[in-house]
């Protein structure tokens, strides 16, 4: 019992915390979500005294008014916070860790530029998912050269590129993880441990890789990203 308490007031102060963000773009958010839930109410207790039953059907409409209201309060904040995520550094970062089930991801990018251009990677049951954010002219490169080294270190496993965005053969950001969700299956369980164990083996390696002392020779380059990890 003391544990359900203290979890209560902490689901409260999410859905206040919640509503407060929303309501700083969506600023009608407390019309729509009390508009619909009073119209459902509404409607199912008219059809209660219409059939003789308006205890029974207000019961039932009271708990359908909240339900929808829950449902339109949910799409409306989660659009609202895509709204104000989008064009920022590790937006593609925060929609990754959501994905709950079928892909292994990580917030740290595996490539980056200076000007926060950033590739994160996910492994799955479709392959291999290569992300892309920032600029597309400094991205596509950055996803060319990921794909090629992950070629090279995975085999067949499938690897898939994708950049973020609302431009011509981009994806925007809202519609990232059903996205991902929606790619064909093409290895087994099995198979995405193993190329997870080779991902993390290749950038452990990398990192461990001795760095020269001193300044750097003319004409020597930084790795871009440092690596996948």
């Amino acid at each position: 019992m003391a544990r359900e308490t203290s979890e209560t007031p902490g689901r409260l102060k999410q859905i206040r915390q919640a509503y407060i963000m929303t309501k700083q773009v969506d600023t009608k958010i407390g019309l729509i979500v009390g508009g619909v839930a009073a119209l459902t109410f509404g409607v199912f207790l008219a059809l209660g005294f219409a059939i003789g039953h308006p205890i029974y059907l207000g019961i039932l409409g009271f708990i359908l008014a909240v339900l929808a209201a829950a449902i339109v309060f949910g799409r409306r904040a989660e659009r609202a916070a895509f709204g104000q995520m989008e064009g920022q550094p590790g937006a593609a970062a925060a929609v990754l860790n959501n994905i709950r089930r079928g892909w292994s991801t990580n917030p740290t990018p595996v490539a980056v530029t200076r000007n926060q251009d950033a590739v994160y990677r996910a492994v799955g049951r479709p392959g291999i998912a290569l992300i892309g954010e920032g600029n597309p002219n400094r991205v596509r490169p950055l996803l060319a050269a990921e794909k090629k080294k992950m070629a090279r270190v995975v085999g067949d496993i499938p690897v898939h590129d994708f950049v973020v965005g609302n431009g011509e053969g981009e994806v925007p950001l809202k519609k990232l993880q059903i996205t991902l969700m929606r790619l064909p299956r093409a290895i087994s369980p099995g198979q995405v441990t193993e190329t997870n164990d080779r991902l993390r083996a290749l950038g452990d390696l990398l990192s461990k890789a001795p760095v020269p002392k001193g300044p750097m020779p003319k004409g020597a380059r930084m790795p871009k990203g440092g690596g996948p990890r």
